[in-house]
Formats: C-alpha cells, sequence, structure tokens
C-alpha cells in the first residue's frame, strides 16, 4: 500500500510538472516577475478537461481548438470581450498656468475638483522674493473621474494663462484581463494547495506544501495591489497643475553722473563753488571758536592773570 506521505509527494510534483509544462506554453511575460503563474493554471485546466473528456467525441476537441475550449479558458475569452466592450483608459494631463493670483486660483481649481466628484491629491507652493518683491509658484495634483476627465481639463485651462497642456491616454484593458486570469489560476492553485496541506500528515510534507502555500498567497497579494492600482487610476483621471505669478521685473539702477574734470569746471561755477567754500570756511571757524570760547575763558584767562603777575614782578 503506498503511504499517504508518497501521495503527497506525487501530487507537489505532479504540480510542478503541470506548472512547468504549462509554463513552456503559455510564452506571456508577467509585469511583476511571475513567469510560472500561467503554469499554475495550466494544471486546472488539463485536469477539467481530462474529467470531462473521458466520454467527449472529437467535436468537443475541434469545439475546443476554435475557441470554445475548457470552462476556464471560455471565461477568460468572455472576460476580454467584456473588457473589450468598454475598454479600459488612465487618462492624465499636466498643465502649466500663469495667474495673476496663486491662492485665489489653487482654491478655485479645489473647488472645481470637488464640484465633478473629485477632490485635491496633492498640493505645494513656493513664495519667492527679489528685491523686496514676492510671487508665489506652487503645484496642484487633483483627480476627477474619468467622465468628468474633458470638463474638469477645460475648466483647469480656462483658470489662467496656459503656458503648456498636454494630455494622455492609455489603455489598459489588456493588462487589467491578464491579471484577472492569473488570479483566477493562482487561486485555483491555492485551494489545491490547501487541500494537500490539510491532508499532509508529515512535518516534511506540511513545510513543502506550507512554503509553496505561502508563496502563491504572497503572488495573489501582489498581482491584486496592481489590479486595484490599475482600476484606481482608471475610475479616477489624473490632472496635474502648475501655478505661477508673472516674476517681477528686477529693478534698475539709476546711473550717477560723473562729476566734470577740474580743469573742464566752469567758471561760474568755480566762481560760486569758491564763494560757497569761503562761507563753509568761515562758518566752520565760527564754529570751531564757539567749541574753543569755554576753554579759553576757564584755562586761558586764569593763565593770561598769572603771566601778567610774574611779568610785573620782573
Amino acid at each position: 500500500m503506498v503511504s499517504r506521505r508518497a501521495v503527497v509527494t506525487i501530487a507537489m510534483l505532479s504540480l510542478v510538472v503541470l506548472a512547468g509544462c504549462s509554463g513552456a506554453g503559455g510564452g506571456g511575460g508577467d509585469s511583476v516577475g511571475l513567469s510560472s503563474d500561467g503554469a499554475d493554471a495550466g494544471a486546472p485546466a488539463t485536469a477539467s478537461g481530462g474529467s470531462d473528456g473521458g466520454g467527449a467525441s472529437g467535436g468537443d476537441a475541434g469545439s475546443a481548438e476554435s475557441g470554445g475550449g475548457t470552462p476556464a479558458a471560455q471565461s477568460a475569452e468572455f472576460a476580454s470581450e467584456t473588457v473589450q466592450s468598454r475598454r479600459a483608459l488612465i487618462r492624465t494631463a499636466q498643465v502649466t498656468l500663469e495667474v495673476s493670483d496663486h491662492d485665489g486660483t489653487q482654491s478655485k481649481l479645489a473647488t472645481m475638483a470637488r464640484s465633478h466628484g473629485g477632490f485635491v491629491a496633492e498640493s505645494s507652493e513656493t513664495q519667492h522674493r527679489r528685491d523686496n518683491r514676492t510671487w508665489t509658484t506652487g503645484r496642484l495634483v487633483i483627480r476627477v473621474p474619468s467622465d468628468a476627465f474633458g470638463p474638469a481639463f477645460e475648466s483647469v485651462k480656462a483658470s489662467g494663462t496656459v503656458l503648456h497642456a498636454e494630455s494622455q491616454t492609455t489603455d489598459v484593458s489588456d493588462q487589467l484581463v491578464d491579471l484577472e486570469a492569473r488570479l483566477r489560476n493562482l487561486r485555483a492553485q491555492r485551494d489545491r494547495l490547501r487541500t494537500l496541506y490539510e491532508q499532509a500528515n508529515e512535518t516534511d510534507d506540511v513545510l513543502q506544501v506550507g512554503d509553496r502555500l505561502a508563496e502563491v498567497q504572497e503572488r495573489i497579494e501582489r498581482l491584486e495591489a496592481q489590479r486595484q492600482s490599475l482600476e484606481d487610476r482608471v475610475a479616477y483621471s489624473t490632472i496635474t497643475i502648475e501655478i505661477r505669478e508673472p516674476e517681477p521685473e528686477r529693478e534698475t539702477p539709476t546711473p550717477t553722473p560723473e562729476p566734470p574734470k577740474y580743469h573742464e569746471t566752469p567758471l561760474y561755477q568755480a566762481f560760486t563753488a569758491s564763494i560757497g567754500g569761503v562761507f563753509v570756511a568761515l562758518k566752520t571757524a565760527a564754529v570751531t571758536l564757539a567749541y574753543a570760547l569755554p576753554y579759553l575763558v576757564v584755562i586761558g584767562l586764569p593763565l593770561g592773570v598769572a603771566g601778567a603777575i610774574a611779568y610785573r614782578r620782573r
């Protein structure tokens, strides 16, 4: 009788072999490095086909080749057709505006975003100074529902003088279909691994299956995060706005005229300047005398009297 451990080991080897075979035929790359996801998907499809194909005729095989395929393949085709009928588009735009009032424009754009059912995702501003003059520049990122992208984009451009404006549209429909298919396949593999984990009795089997189960769960979480990010960017478009107040012009200093050379001075200017110099000299002498007079009275007068007395005694 074959032991339970041997059964678990054979089941694990079967999963690895099926993963390798399916991965060799998938041919598709994984944007997050999960090159074996497609391989994991191949096992349930093959098993399902084998169990249903015991009594199937050649016409069933032909229908699989012509597009019928397994239930998983039919589900993938249906998801692909559904996305193609309503494309998943990521819309983004960048606008540079020159405005007279930075704060007023920023507040106006935030109100506009909320009126369209959106919100402000990011905002920043910087104040500049030159020659005692200031001006402000800033960056505003708003997100609005995709169906309101056009009106919001036009409202942004109408909020000031447009220096630059551009928009982009990226179709991510195929990426979402691929992510959904990979997630479906990984979840099926996770369910099989959980069954093996519950049936395993040996410690080595539990550890091997547990490690593989943790790896698959991690891949599922990464792909779900990637899908959620794409769906969020599809649902809400992003408009990045650079807001600038005009820079003030630099002040040009008034040049100081150079005085004429000495020999080029006009005569009347020299005469009037000399008269002015005389008045300045007299005024300077008077001011000097006014400063010196108290010293002369206090110091000079006693010295003079003492000198007179000494002279008479001779």
